[in-house]
């Protein structure tokens, strides 16, 4: 393999048979994972959780916590929704006796997004259940599979006799769906890493990222003027408001995909860029012409265009909606909240990606398929701000963030094969003492 320090057949037969036996912990500790409901704020329960896993796997836990204030001036600090307070991030580190290879951090997201309606889900989604070789519940997929794929791999060098010749950094971070600040925390505390892999899930196949766009949210709150419904034309309806300002958008949304504004690595996608309205809430009363209504929004960043600048082209667009005639006596007002952050690419020829897709080869057969992700990732941070080689491979899913999520087994498996043979060729192996 290139740019790999190749270990002997003897040792990767040693590791693939150690990962084969561990499959079937695999699938109880996704399941465990699974459980824990870890929305945003009730992250608790799956961190300490993860504490424990990394202590049973032979690592030694630590807390990072998130310090707004000390985060505060980074380009990649998005302005919090909520309080830090008790929702410290877990990192573990190995330290090899003698450093030889190349250091590298395997990193996961507890958090996940909200259920939705529960009632529409086949079974629960916070119990987990496996049918037809698939894990079904919330985070299966986005991306508790992941973590215990990296887990795995860890545990499958141990258990085949091995350790990393180099710093291998593991960690489960915090509000990778709305701001990113616990990888950010994370790398700011740890040392920087020779790579970075965040086993992120596939859209419908194992995949190796190598673009994602950037995110902005950004609440529009709109102030009209309540009345009695028998006097509606009297007043200023902030839901109807509310929804005219939304519908400027589509006209933001079709520019932001033309053709001579997209990136390179996203020319053959007609539409990376989307504007998506994610909540919403107002009124009081049916009969009364409604006070105040908020819109919750999510808006794509090319790679290349500054999230800074959309945030402004946002402001600038919501402002001039607002000078519409049609809204005149509303008062209409723009908060960033959320991710404020910008896109990034992770090219296929760096030497992690490069070893990672010959490590996919070696396993599956087949050449790994590249992702470029209309989504984005914590591997931005590792990537725009410490020119360290990072991208995303992980396991097939399926209805991440929708209805009955779920998670291939069989891909979660390969990907640990991929993930062991890879920290034994990034990192180097050498014997466990004793």
């Amino acid at each position: 393999m290139t740019d790999a320090m190749l270990i002997d057949p003897g040792a990767r037969r040693a590791i693939l048979e150690a990962a084969v036996s561990l499959e079937t912990d695999a699938v109880a500790l996704l399941a465990r994972l699974v459980r824990h409901r870890s929305l945003l704020g009730k992250e608790a329960s799956c961190l300490e959780d993860m504490a424990e896993v990394f202590a049973e796997s032979g690592l030694e836990p630590f807390r990072v916590p998130v310090r707004p204030a000390d985060l505060a001036d980074h380009p990649g600090f998005s302005p919090p929704l909520i309080d830090y307070a008790g929702r410290d991030n877990v990192a573990a580190r190995h330290q090899p006796r003698e450093h030889r290879g190349r250091s590298l951090m395997l990193q996961g997201h507890v958090d996940v997004v909200p259920e939705g309606a529960a009632d529409l889900w086949t079974t629960p989604p916070f119990q987990p259940e496996v049918r037809n070789g698939r894990m079904y519940g919330r985070g299966a997929g986005d991306m508790k599979a992941g973590l215990v794929a990296a887990i795995m791999a860890w545990r499958a060098l141990c258990r085949a006799g091995l350790q990393p010749a180099a710093e291998l950094q593991m960690a489960a971070v915090i509000e990778e769906e709305c701001t990113g600040n616990g990888a950010l925390a994370v790398m700011q505390a740890l040392p920087r890493p020779d790579a970075c892999v965040i086993p992120e899930p596939g859209p419908g196949y194992n995949a190796l990222y190598t673009a994602e766009v950037g995110v902005v949210w950004a609440w529009v709150t709109v102030t009209g003027r309540p009345t009695h419904v028998r006097d509606m034309q009297a007043g200023v309806n902030a839901i109807e408001a509310a929804n005219a300002i939304a519908a400027r958008f589509k006209g933001y949304e079709a520019a932001m995909n033309a053709a001579e504004r997209r990136h390179p690595a996203f020319a053959g996608h007609n539409h990376p860029i989307n504007v998506n309205f994610g909540s919403i809430e107002g009124g009081e009363w049916n009969s009364s012409v409604p006070t105040r209504a908020r819109i919750g929004m999510r808006v794509g960043v090319m790679p290349g265009h500054s999230c800074r600048d959309a945030a402004r082209e946002i402001e600038q667009l919501v402002a001039d909606a607002a000078a519409d005639p049609r809204l005149k006596g509303a008062k209409v007002q723009v908060a960033f909240k959320g991710f404020m952050a910008d896109g990034a690419i992770f090219e296929p020829t760096q030497p992690i990606s490069r070893l990672l897709s010959e490590c996919h080869r070696d396993i599956t057969g087949e050449a790994v398929k590249h992702y470029e992700a209309a989504a984005l990732t914590d591997a931005r941070f590792y990537r725009l701000y410490q020119d360290t080689q990072a991208t995303c491979y992980g396991p097939e899913a399926d209805a991440i963030h929708g209805i009955d999520e779920s998670v291939s087994l069989a891909a979660m498996h390969e990907v640990t094969k991929v993930l062991a043979l890879t920290i034994a060729e990034w990192c180097g192996v050498a014997r466990l003492a004793g």
